[in-house]
């Protein structure tokens, strides 16, 4: 395994913690965001567009693109890094969360997963073994485990069988993933029931993986119990690994999950909302599409440095956005793409100088969702 984690700096009254991750094609620092990247791209931006944000590592969808474009004609252009022109880190989730929420399932079993596509209904059917070879192919460096992800509400009998069948897949994951340099983390699962956060993580940080994820929670769940989940399970894990929240968030779960010990994150919420018109700003959300922005010249946000706040107005993007231009989009998924980047290099700095209590008070009580 090629990925080493180091702790740099820990606050004195938080389970937070500021550190660098080293991979073969690169580093970056802790706590991360991860932009997500579902096909092989984040909407509307370039590689270089993610640079310049500041982005240090990005998330690809291993079900999508087994989909389409499939994952033998992009390990033939030499990798998803060649394909898509990014020189940084990716990583690849397992495809577990899009099986189980996308698609039409047939048969779950302890083999594997039979489903039918979300695109064009055609059948398909993945295995554990499958997955890491789907994410070999594509040549990831960061792969994930298949797991069987719970939703919200479930039966805790339920939760607890997918629990015990997740185990099992991990250690084939593992098996498959053997005989490669692709770092492969472990996902605890266990819905919303702290005894079976426990128990996962306990069990599966026995596989001794490079870095643990926590999987099936920001499914519906109200944030409190989710905050409650991250306070039952992240002690339960080593301080050497990194410690990786799926799917989450927004600026508000950003800082509660670093104050738990949290050290990489995705999300496409700051892409989605963008399309529709809507913009994070140090004081909260803004839809810029409202017609009280048509005649705003002001930037986005007067307090960010972003390539679209020094150049563009508000009146100008709403304008945009209201006449359908795709420039638009880019540029509003650029400014919350960059605000995201900022924030955590600003979670860093205040870990670093043990303020992060105060950045997170501070911040919290400005900004409003």
């Amino acid at each position: 395994m090629s990925l080493k984690f180091e702790v740099l700096a820990k606050a004195s009254n938080s389970s937070a913690r500021q550190g660098k991750i080293k991979l073969s094609r690169g580093e970056f620092s802790t706590p991360t965001f991860m932009p997500v990247g579902t096909q092989a791209t984040v909407k509307t931006l370039s590689s270089e567009d993610l640079k310049a944000c500041g982005a240090g590592i990005i998330l690809a969808n291993t079900y999508h693109l087994y989909l389409r474009p499939g994952e033998s004609l992009i390990a033939s252009s030499g990798g998803l890094h060649e394909f898509m022109n990014w020189d940084r880190p990716i990583l690849t989730d397992s495809g577990g969360f899009q099986v189980f929420s996308l698609t039409e399932l047939n048969d779950i079993t302890d083999e594997g997963v039979k489903f039918k596509s979300h695109l064009d209904g055609s059948s398909h059917f993945i295995t554990p073994e499958k997955s890491i070879e789907i994410q070999k192919e594509l040549g990831a460096d960061i792969i994930m485990a298949f797991d069987e992800c719970t939703p919200y509400p479930a039966e805790k009998n339920y939760v607890e069988k997918a629990l015990d069948r997740t185990l099992r897949w991990a250690e084939r994951c593992q098996q498959e993933a053997e005989d490669t340099e692709q770092n492969l983390f472990g996902i605890i699962q266990g819905g919303t029931f702290a005894d079976l956060r426990k128990l996962s993580a306990r069990e599966t940080v026995k596989f001794d993986f490079p870095g643990y994820a926590l999987g099936g929670l920001s499914v519906g769940e109200e944030n409190e119990l989710m905050y409650e989940m991250l306070d039952v399970t992240v002690p339960e894990l080593p301080q050497s690994k990194p410690r990786y929240l799926m799917g989450v968030g927004t600026p508000e779960d950003l800082i509660q999950g670093v104050l738990r010990g949290i050290d990489m994150f995705d999300c496409v919420m700051p892409t989605r909302i963008a399309r529709h018109g809507s913009i994070y700003t140090n004081k909260g959300r803004l839809t810029i599409r409202n017609a009280s922005f048509s005649a705003d010249f002001s930037p986005l946000d007067p307090e960010c440095s972003c390539y679209v706040c020094r150049n563009y107005s508000r009146a100008y993007i709403r304008h945009l956005l209201k006449r359908k231009e795709i420039l638009g989009h880019r540029l509003t998924s650029y400014h919350n793409i960059y605000f995201f980047q900022n924030l955590m290099t600003k979670i860093r700095e205040a870990i670093a100088r043990d303020e992060l209590t105060y950045f997170a008070d501070d911040f919290l009580t400005q900004y409003k969702d």
